[in-house]
């Protein structure tokens, strides 16, 4: 090969440019100039704007999910924490509730306590308070069961009250409950007297066991009873006190073919809801024993035997 042909030019990996430092130097001052540039004339700004316009669509596609994502963790916190804050509510919404109905129930007997001590202080009667247990098993008995019994010096025959007037009579006595007919009972009657009239007759509970009422028995047709009269206790069986309210007269039915009207009655004591009572003695007890007269002295016998 001739020698004039060869390319006498060096490599191009030994050429040499501007050196590194130099172009350090130029683009540090070309940063500069730039930032000084934005900063004072705000040179920059169409290039910024056109730059974030362009990226927006950009940003906004990988912005989305993320976004999603947020949005789904936050839907389900939310939505959990709306359910326990739902259960919490439902608890204290229960608890509530009970709390209102031991307050409306508080509030129900201390009315009838009150009502009780106020009918107590009318009643010269001894009596003690007591109350009511259970109503007795027994479906075709009108019966309940109370706390006091024979160490408390309850007796057989004792009439028992409600805060509105008598509810029954003790029949039966255990050593520390007793067993009260309540006045609705078909077997239980007890003597009454008409306040408007003033004519005496006899209530007897409703043979009918769901209704809890009173009937007033072998009344004339043409006797003067008419519905609202209120009836109370005459004394005349010696077990009631006279004066305690018993009914007041629901209907009156006078029929032709009979001689008797059917008068039927409510009891004006809560039968079906009592729940504290009064325990009187009975009447009988109460009555004060006649001194036996005395003996005669023995010098007395002397006289007459001379």
């Amino acid at each position: 090969m001739h020698l004039g042909t060869l390319d006498s030019a060096p490599p191009s990996f030994f050429r040499q440019g501007v050196s590194a430092l130099s172009k350090l130097f130029v683009f540090s001052a070309m940063a500069l100039f730039l930032m000084v540039a934005d900063t004072r004339f705000d040179m920059t700004r169409p290039i910024r704007l056109a730059i974030a316009g362009a990226l927006y669509p950009l940003q906004t596609v990988v912005v989305l999910p993320a976004r999603w994502i947020g949005d789904a963790v936050r839907y389900f916190e939310s939505l959990r924490t709306a359910l326990l804050a739902e259960e919490a509510a439902r608890q204290q919404l229960a608890q509530q509730s009970m709390r209102a109905g031991q307050v409306e129930q508080l509030t129900l007997e201390n009315t009838r306590l009150r009502l009780l001590l106020q009918l107590r202080e009318t009643i010269k009667t001894p009596a003690q308070a007591a109350q009511v247990l259970y109503d007795a098993a027994d479906p075709y008995r009108r019966q309940v069961i109370i706390d006091k019994g024979l160490v408390h010096g309850v007796v057989a025959g004792s009439p028992v009250l409600d805060e509105a007037g008598a509810l029954g009579q003790v029949t039966r006595v255990y050593p520390s409950t007793s067993e009260v007919t309540l006045v609705s009972d078909p077997d239980q009657a007890i003597p009454v007297l008409n306040t408007r009239t003033g004519t005496r007759a006899v209530a007897f509970g409703d043979p009918d066991v769901d209704t809890g009422a009173l009937e007033l028995r072998f009344m004339p047709s043409n006797a003067d009873v008419q519905a609202g009269d209120l009836l109370t206790t005459s004394g005349v069986d010696g077990v009631y006190p006279a004066g305690l309210q018993v009914a007041r007269v629901d209907r009156v039915e006078r029929r032709v073919d009979s001689a008797f009207a059917r008068i039927y009655c409510t009891p004006v004591a809560k039968v079906a809801g009592a729940f504290h009572v009064m325990v009187l003695q009975p009447v009988p007890g109460q009555a004060p024993k006649h001194a036996e007269p005395e003996a005669p002295a023995a010098h007395e016998k002397k006289g007459k035997s001379k």
